[in-house]
């Protein structure tokens, strides 16, 4: 598995970047990709290599907008004993606190603030569950609720999402009407990186319970629910906002890294059946009630149940779902 992590550098990278995108532009003009041809731009030859190969090939490219420095894993160097990590061209040293646990640098990225670092991470084998725990996704009160069906235990996690989102989206529209709108993006980026940590926070409770416990995790598969869910105006916003596939993504890859089974489950009626006796009961809001057995329950708990209890497979939901969520990449930016 490749994942991304992110270093702030600290250093002033800018008159290197604006040779980077001479030389994008460069590549898409001319479709050239020998660093000779550009050799009067003054970039290093390696850096150079790396960007007109991504940009000649593109075909599609026509513009360039911002570049980063890339730097291949042969100008890379690397002290495990130091935790250091040193870029070759750009004569830069940096010390990195991730896990060690990568087998390899693929790649570096530089850009104006920050350093993103490719590495491959090993996968361990996966392991065939004895039970399965369910995971109810939400968009108000909790953001994930658990449940263990084996011993009835329930884990409520990310309560203050909704509070952070309707915090910032007033925020956010007090300051457009005095027009600071710098003000407004800075605020964005703020709840972005809240909602990011809060994800990391709760997937990796998610699935190191489930590997504590040598189980598996079961969730609904919620694509297309944005363009699907008929709500009022107040829970709409909710289900815009919140990133239901940042979560899911999170939970995918951390699950693939401790070997931890995940299948998906169709959605309909997990809220309205009875995770009893199985027949259709009655939801009031947060309160669950079945008529035939009797079974009063918190509704989302009762969905947790239920999702843990019916079958499923391992297709998670499409990644073009994933348009608009807070900083979810195609790799596992940390």
């Amino acid at each position: 598995m490749i994942l991304t992590y992110k270093i702030k550098h600290n250093r002033d990278f800018s008159d290197e970047l604006a040779k980077a995108k001479q030389v994008a532009e460069y590549g898409i003009k001319y479709r050239t990709r020998s660093s000779k041809d550009v050799k009067h731009i003054g970039l290093n030859s390696a850096i150079s290599n790396q960007i007109l190969k991504k940009y000649a090939n593109d075909k599609t490219a026509k513009k360039v907008t911002s570049v980063k420095l890339t730097i291949p894993n042969q100008k890379i160097e690397l002290r495990r004993n130091e935790r250091t990590i040193r870029i070759i061209p750009l004569n830069l040293t940096l010390k990195y606190h991730f896990p060690d646990n990568f087998e390899k640098i693929n790649q570096i990225e530089v850009g104006e603030k920050y350093v993103y670092v490719s590495v491959t991470v090993p996968e361990r084998e996966q392991i065939e569950p004895d039970n399965y725990l369910g995971v109810d996704l939400n968009t108000t009160g909790h953001i994930a609720v658990m449940s263990n069906p084996k011993t009835g235990k329930i884990w409520k996690l990310g309560k203050k999402a909704l509070h952070t989102h309707l915090k910032y989206k007033n925020n956010r529209k007090k300051l457009q009407l005095k027009g600071k709108y710098k003000k407004v993006k800075q605020v964005k980026d703020r709840e972005s990186r809240i909602v990011r940590d809060l994800n990391h926070k709760i997937s990796s409770k998610i699935v190191e319970t489930a590997a504590s416990n040598n189980s598996g995790i079961r969730m609904e598969n919620l694509k297309g629910i944005r363009d699907s869910a008929r709500c009022k105006k107040s829970f709409k916003y909710s289900l815009h906002s919140w990133s239901f596939y940042q979560l899911q993504f999170m939970l995918e890859y951390k699950a693939r890294l401790l070997g931890v089974k995940i299948e998906f489950i169709n959605p309909e009626y997990t809220s309205q059946d009875c995770s009893r006796c199985g027949y259709l009961g009655i939801r009031n809001g947060d309160a669950f009630e079945c008529p035939h057995c009797g079974h009063v329950d918190h509704a989302d708990a009762n969905a947790a149940f239920n999702i843990a209890m019916r079958s499923g497979d391992q297709c998670g939901a499409d990644r073009d779902a994933s348009y608009g969520s807070t900083g979810a990449p195609q790799v596992a930016t940390v």
